[in-house]
């Protein structure tokens, strides 16, 4: 999922899941954009910012690289061409979620065929670049959601140390709220970004996407509903992108704001803000924050040169290494994949750190369903906002949506 804006340095955020638009009909094999061309081909979402790691990576490799950046709500549907046109590049970065559909189509190769290991890195990583028990895709670094605050609101309120559970959030929420400014704030809206940031609060109360007519996902999205009827939510957050969430932050309007790792250059640009982050709370303090895993997966797509494809494996190989991890990760504002390579980035970076904390737990989108998350998706978003919008309780908005 990105949103329409883009900022300065800023990374995509979470999927669009954009297979889910377009039926998958891929080829197994195809030959390669670049058959004619000694260049190993990549092909990303990207901007240029990204380039000097594939760089590094080519003269490491010993191969020239010709990179392809496309936008990213046309990169599914451009797989989808060059498969029927048998166009597919060497190397092919996805969204996270996208990859099972794609793999599912037999159009990637399994990475282990090139040495490509997924040891010692995030669960959650390693679930959502496997698909039939083989890791087709591998995240270099990731990113998920916090919550940043105003440390001087903070302060101003009373408050020294951030909440660990919901009541704690509530009443932190409701002392912060004041004329021209809410305590909270968070993306509601009614795409995959609003399902995305609900995720932390139905996942760490045990909920789940196979069924979100439970009394743990109505839990979770009563506690929305109750924040907004405190006054401490803005009814405007139904219609909020996380990048609207970021701007009321900025402006004061928000004291604390549901968001990732990719927003730190936006706020770094305001030396006037003074802010930190906190991992999600849970209900309870005996439970784990369990947030969304976000980032993006490189993949070595099936075409029939078996020797770019070995070029191409050592090439992924090369990015997923601790070297262009820590690289990837100063780039893009994410967390290393790695947990050791994490945890040395978490030392360096105290703004990142309840980031690292949070990945550690982080779950896959696509962890048990697949190809059919989207769906899910789709049902996730809907109910919040039936529930927000007034039109039902909390209990009765999910089980409409668990039966659509």
């Amino acid at each position: 999922m990105r949103t329409a804006r883009r900022r300065r340095g800023r990374a995509p955020v979470v999927a669009v899941a954009a297979a889910a638009l377009v039926p998958l009909t891929l080829t197994g094999c195809g030959g390669s954009a670049a058959s004619d061309s000694a260049a190993l081909t990549i092909q990303d979402y990207y901007d240029d910012s990204h380039d000097p790691i594939y760089h590094a990576c080519a003269e490491t490799v010993g191969v020239p690289i010709a990179i392809n950046h496309v936008a990213g709500p046309g990169l599914i549907p451009k797989v989808l061409q060059q498969s029927s046109s048998r166009t597919l590049p060497d190397v092919l970065m996805l969204d996270n979620p996208d990859l099972q559909q794609i793999a599912a189509s037999g159009a990637l190769s399994p990475l282990d065929d090139y040495g490509v290991s997924a040891e010692g890195m995030v669960p959650a990583v390693v679930k959502a670049g496997t698909y039939d028990g083989r890791l087709y895709g591998i995240a270099p670094a990731v990113n998920t959601l916090s919550i940043f605050y105003n440390k001087d609101l903070f302060a101003a309120a009373g408050i020294t140390t951030p909440p660990r559970t919901w009541a704690e959030l509530r009443a932190a929420a409701e002392r912060l709220t004041g004329q021209d400014r809410y305590g909270f704030a968070m993306s509601n809206v009614n795409t995959y970004e609003g399902s995305w940031q609900f995720l932390p609060f139905m996942w760490g109360n045990g909920g789940s996407e196979q069924d979100i007519a439970t009394p743990e996902t109505e839990q979770a999205l009563r506690f929305l509903v109750d924040l907004q009827n405190d006054g401490s939510i803005s009814r405007s957050s139904i219609n909020w992108s996380q990048d609207d969430v970021i701007d009321q932050f900025v402006a004061g309007k928000a004291a604390m704001v549901v968001n990732g790792p990719w927003q730190i250059p936006t706020l770094k640009e305001h030396e006037e803000l003074h802010w930190a982050a906190f991992t999600i709370p849970t209900r309870a303090a005996t439970q784990t924050t369990v947030a969304p895993l976000g980032g993006e997966v490189y993949t070595v797509p099936r075409t029939d040169d078996q020797a770019r494809m070995r070029q191409a494996g050592r090439f992924v190989k090369c990015l997923a290494s601790p070297e262009m991890q820590l690289e990837s990760a100063r780039i893009r504002r994410n967390i290393p994949s790695d947990l050791k390579v994490a945890a040395e980035f978490a030392r360096s970076n105290e703004v990142i750190a309840p980031f690292v904390t949070a990945v550690r737990t982080a779950r896959a989108r696509t962890a048990i369903l697949g190809p059919d998350w989207p769906k899910a998706a789709t049902k996730i978003y809907s109910a919040v906002q039936t529930a927000l919008t007034g039109k039902d309780a909390p209990a009765e908005a999910l089980r409409q949506a668990q039966d659509q």
